[in-house]
């Protein structure tokens, strides 16, 4: 069972990798000469070495061998981790294709609509028990989601992608041992040809030809690598549940980094933006409480130890 300190660690750890992903969404018009689909790939190519580094540097070497030894050692694991590495690319490729195609609106509504396909995996696949706390936040945030979909009308292909493919590569990652960053590192291994296809396909490095640009796309990166590793780290902490109702704290900031570019929210969809921040808050006072009750019971543990 998760300790209360793990779990504020784990909160504070999936907040950072939101922060992180916000950023590279507003970092990406600055890649405006390269398609959606070479952001991708230079992300990939760029993104898998920085993760390497943390994992050797923060010695998570161990989780990384324990994959390639399951590898080998369990016949059908391959094709677990074929699925996972397609799962997660095809999200990390739509993540920066989407803004550019017009498209970013349903992904959005993808990303309102995720945590609660998580909440019901987590709830019949793995047994997780919700607080009231979290009950309250995954109503305010249906509300969010219900009134979203009544403007929409229907749900586009991407938005559906991002709400059931999500859910259902960290269903895998749980089922099969390797909710880690080494399950992580192993997935991005096996989805790198396809990115090395990408840049190859838009001109390679040519697809960078000033030092202003080359630097723009390291930078983007080592964002990438900061969100992933952040993510991959607080996933063992948290149950299936609690993990996805944090991800409502990345649409609201990809909302900010949005009113920042310059776009605006309609009327109709200010219920859906104050439904989900109400949810959030509620998460947010939960975590306040359940510190203040660890602090309390750690105080009067130190006076009997002395």
């Amino acid at each position: 069972m998760p300790t209360q300190s793990s779990i504020a660690l784990g909160v504070t750890l999936n907040v950072a990798a939101s922060i992180f992903f916000a950023l590279m969404f507003a970092y990406t018009p600055l890649l405006g000469a390269l398609s959606g689909s070479e952001i991708y790939g230079w992300r990939m190519l760029l993104t898998f070495p920085c993760l390497t580094l943390f994992i050797l540097w923060r010695g998570y070497g161990a989780l990384v061998i324990e994959v390639a030894r399951r590898l080998k050692a369990e016949r059908y694991f391959w094709a677990t981790r074929l699925l996972g590495a397609g799962l997660l690319g095809v999200q990390l490729w739509l993540f920066m294709w989407a803004p550019g195609h017009g498209q970013g609106l349903a992904v959005s509504l993808g990303y309102f609509l995720m945590p609660i396909t998580m909440i019901i995996i987590g709830r019949f696949a793995f047994d997780d028990r919700l607080s009231r706390f979290q009950r309250l936040a995954s109503l305010l945030a249906l509300a969010g989601a219900l009134n979203q979909l009544l403007i929409s009308q229907a749900l586009a292909w991407p938005a559906l992608v991002v709400c059931l493919g999500y859910p259902l590569y960290f269903w895998l990652r749980r089922a099969t041992g390797t909710n880690h960053i080494g399950g992580l590192w192993f997935d991005m291994l096996l989805a790198l040809p396809v990115s090395l296809f990408f840049i190859v396909n838009g001109g390679g490095v040519i697809g960078a030809p000033s030092i202003e640009s080359a630097a723009l796309v390291v930078g983007l990166g080592l964002l990438s690598a900061l969100a992933l590793v952040f993510q991959a780290l607080s996933a063992p902490l948290l149950n299936l549940s609690l993990f996805g109702l944090l991800v409502y704290v990345e649409p609201l900031l990809l909302f900010a980094v949005a009113l920042w570019l310059g776009e605006s929210v309609a009327p109709n969809e200010w219920p859906t933006y104050i439904a989900i921040w109400l949810a959030v808050f509620v998460l947010c006072v939960e975590g306040v409480l359940s510190m203040s009750r660890d602090q309390t019971a750690f105080w009067p543990m130190r006076r009997r130890s002395h």
